[in-house]
């Protein structure tokens, strides 16, 4: 999880708790260590997050920390509650929690009324029956876009014909069952679309790439244009 990531997700866990929050619980929840926790917490308290703090009680978020107030009509309330859930189905661990955790705080954040609506089972999501989605890759992938990481990478094609490919991820599209990579590949020299469970093996690089203008998502997209 990046550290970006985690310190919103800490402070959504406490814009949520009913109080204070030890870093053991904090731990627990995102499954890090209390070290971390530690470390994030000095982080969030030293760039002025309204974070109090006291020994053998916890951590407390200060009441005057809040998000500017949106308006939703239900409709968009159901559309983003609906792609949570979708989301929590298909992604990886860390996107998945980050989905469930935006759900709950639509639902809190909205009239009884509405809350009664979000949480009628008219509009359900099914997950893929047999499938069993590539969490690991999905983390890895997620990473190195965000990082400009080249991955190297051992791939089966659907002829079972294997090969061995340096990329530099660009996008992650998802087909139901299945989720895409797209790619300029470096040994084709040219943009590609790999399977995520055609992988074999894929290690993220600490070797970044600069994209030239032929080489970016935007080139790719272009593609298809007319």
């Amino acid at each position: 999880m990046r550290r970006a990531e985690r310190l919103f997700r800490i402070i959504q866990i406490m814009r949520t708790a009913n109080g204070a929050l030890t870093a053991q619980q904090i731990a627990e929840k995102l499954e890090i260590s209390k070290r971390s926790v530690y470390r994030d917490m000095a982080h969030l308290i030293g760039s002025g997050a309204p974070i109090d703090s006291e020994p053998g009680v916890g951590f407390m978020l200060r009441g005057e920390f809040d998000l500017p107030p949106l308006s939703f009509t239900f409709e968009q309330l159901e559309a983003l509650a609906l792609g949570a859930k979708t989301l929590a189905l298909i992604a990886d661990k860390d996107m998945s929690a980050a989905a469930k955790e935006a759900l709950a705080k639509i639902r809190d954040a909205v009239p009884q009324g509405h809350q009664e609506k979000l949480d009628s089972p008219h509009l359900m999501v099914v997950p893929p029956q047999g499938i069993t989605m590539p969490q690991k890759e999905l983390r890895q992938v997620r990473k190195a876009i965000d990082e400009n990481r080249i991955l190297s990478v051992t791939y089966r094609a659907l002829d079972d014909k294997v090969s061995e490919r340096q990329l530099y991820p660009l996008a992650l599209t998802n087909f139901g069952p299945i989720w895409l990579m797209t790619a300029w590949c470096v040994t084709r020299q040219d943009f590609r679309d790999f399977r995520m469970d055609r992988f074999d093996d894929m290690q993220v690089q600490r070797e970044k790439f600069t994209l030239a203008p032929h080489q970016t998502l935007e080139a790719y997209l272009k593609r298809f244009e007319g």
